[in-house]
């Protein structure tokens, strides 16, 4: 826009001073221009005159054209902002955020979905350990333990939820953390969204995938852990979403189930925000 107006504005000093120029000189110069062409004289100056009118117009039509189009662009940087204003405001009105619950249940996963997840080869609803191979978890599932985490959580605020997602999950034991993170062949980790009829309760299931002889789970013993971390995305039915962190503080199980579950109670959950609500697409 700034290089558009300084060529308009060369364009016309320079046609000014040539205008002015000619002028002068047929001024200074009018008897001998008489004598020379006589009644031409009359016809070359009626020619100037018309060629000075004619760039006179051009250059108004240039500032048209040049006020025009910093309008045009004064226009679209207002639509835009007031775009984005509405997106935020839509998106500040339809957020959903979450609080984990009542009792966070660890156990083995089923053996129906760890042969889907070997079938289908994806890990979707799965979070690794950092240094796993994705390939030999395929190849070699036998060589892994597979864990499903469950928690109750209830909506404190906002919209119904659409769809929960973890960037990464962190396990504290004696100072000790034990991080999963999104499989490199996904872009990010689904949670199952479970409605319990008999509690009338709302549950998020994530699925671990950690070696056999890992030491963050045994099956067959208490495991015990001091606080428990999830970066986790939270998107409402109106297509909004929202990133933070939840912090769960809970009372160790002093005995497993029978079948070798790992019951929680939550004492607390601190949910921090962020990034700010913002709208996504399919």
């Amino acid at each position: 826009m700034k290089n558009g107006k300084n060529v308009i504005i060369y364009v016309m000093g320079i046609a000014g001073s040539t205008v002015f120029l000619l002028a002068v000189l047929m001024l200074m110069y009018g008897d001998e221009l008489d004598q020379m062409f006589n009644v031409i004289g009359i016809r070359v100056a009626t020619v100037f005159v018309a060629f000075a009118s004619f760039l006179s117009s051009m250059l108004f039509s240039l500032l048209i054209l040049l006020h025009n189009r910093t309008v045009g662009k004064i226009n679209d940087d207002t639509n835009r902002r007031a775009e984005l204003f509405r997106e935020q405001q839509f998106a500040s009105s339809n957020y959903s955020i979450i609080e984990f619950m009542d009792r966070m249940l660890i156990y083995g996963e089923s053996e129906r979905y760890v042969q889907r997840l070997v079938q289908r080869r994806s890990m979707i609803f799965h979070m690794i350990e950092e240094d796993l191979n994705e390939e030999d978890v395929y190849n070699h599932p036998e060589n892994y333990r597979f864990v499903s985490v469950k928690i109750p959580f209830r909506v404190i605020e906002g919209k119904i939820i659409s769809s929960i997602t973890f960037d990464k999950l962190r396990f504290e034991r004696n100072g000790v953390n034990y991080e999963f993170i999104t499989p490199p062949s996904e872009h990010e980790s689904r949670a199952f969204l479970l409605y319990n009829e008999h509690t009338k309760r709302n549950n998020v299931i994530i699925n671990l995938i950690i070696k056999n002889n890992s030491v963050f789970y045994d099956p067959n013993s208490i495991n015990i852990f001091s606080k428990i971390k999830i970066y986790i995305n939270i998107t409402s039915l109106l297509n909004v979403k929202v990133k933070g962190n939840s912090e769960l503080y809970f009372t160790n199980p002093e005995q497993i189930e029978g079948d070798g579950t790992n019951t929680y109670r939550i004492n607390s959950a601190n949910f921090t925000l962020t990034e700010m609500p913002r709208i996504v697409s399919k």
